[in-house]
């Protein structure tokens, strides 16, 4: 069960996983937007267009309301609404556009962060490498040069050590 559930927390916890969450959130929220303006503006407006033999525009009743002698209704009218199935079919156009306008503007932005990021990245190692090979050149630099030995001073070396020999 422990290994279930941590399965779960690296899946959910995974970038692409909370981005699909989160585009489905606004996507939702998006069409909500789109299908109340084609439902209450466009929807109407379509269903003025006059078609058919009288003219009645893209509404066809196939069967009347069915009422009793109150005025009480028995069965409802079938009716075919046209304008409603076309203005679903604009909802899903104008959310599918607007929603791929969204992706290529996020990918977009996203492609630009990585190349700054990977630009950054080079500089830094670049710069690195330049203080490296400063370091090395200034050690170079600095490392004391030994003095020559000539034979004047081999010669001092050995008659201090045969004095020492000579007082032991």
């Amino acid at each position: 069960m422990k290994k279930i559930l941590k399965e779960f927390k690296q899946f959910v916890s995974r970038g692409s996983v909370i981005d699909l969450a989160v585009g489905m959130i606004i996507g939702s929220a998006f069409t909500a937007i789109v299908t109340s303006i084609v439902k209450y503006i466009f929807t109407p407006l379509i269903n003025l267009i006059p078609i058919g033999k009288k003219g009645t525009g893209l509404v066809t009743v196939l069967r009347p309301a069915v009422l009793d002698e109150s005025g009480k209704v028995l069965t409802e009218a079938l009716v075919l609404n046209w304008g409603e199935v076309i203005g679903a079919v604009i909802t899903f156009f104008v959310t599918a556009v607007i929603l791929f306008i969204i992706v290529k503007a996020m990918n977009a932005a996203r492609a630009a962060a990585e190349k700054a990021k990977a630009d950054l990245e080079a500089k830094l190692l670049k710069d690195k490498k330049k203080d490296e090979e400063k370091k090395a050149q200034e050690e170079v630099k600095e490392e004391p040069k030994e003095p020559e030995v000539t034979e004047l001073d081999l010669l001092k070396e050995i008659l201090e050590v045969l004095k020492q020999e000579k007082t032991e």
